[in-house]
């Protein structure tokens, strides 16, 4: 028999840092997206739903100037 303990809370990145995505920072926004491109869910990331809008605002915003992917081939 196992134990299930209480999954650890995840606490928002951005949140903790006290501040907002930016598209000019996307080098941090890899990190929310896969190896393929696409935008991780908040369950993946742990943001909140506040930042979770606007990082994929601000994802959608670096893809029209280039500086992110769409798709990885």
């Amino acid at each position: 028999m196992s134990i299930k303990r209480p999954a650890k809370k995840k606490v928002c990145f951005y949140c903790e840092q006290k501040r907002d995505p930016d598209y000019k920072n996307y080098e941090e926004m890899r990190q929310f997206m896969t190896d393929r491109g696409k935008i991780k869910s908040r369950r993946q990331t742990g943001l909140c739903a506040k930042h979770q809008r606007k990082l994929t605002v601000q994802i959608k915003r670096a893809r029209q100037l280039a500086l992110l992917p769409y798709v990885v081939s």
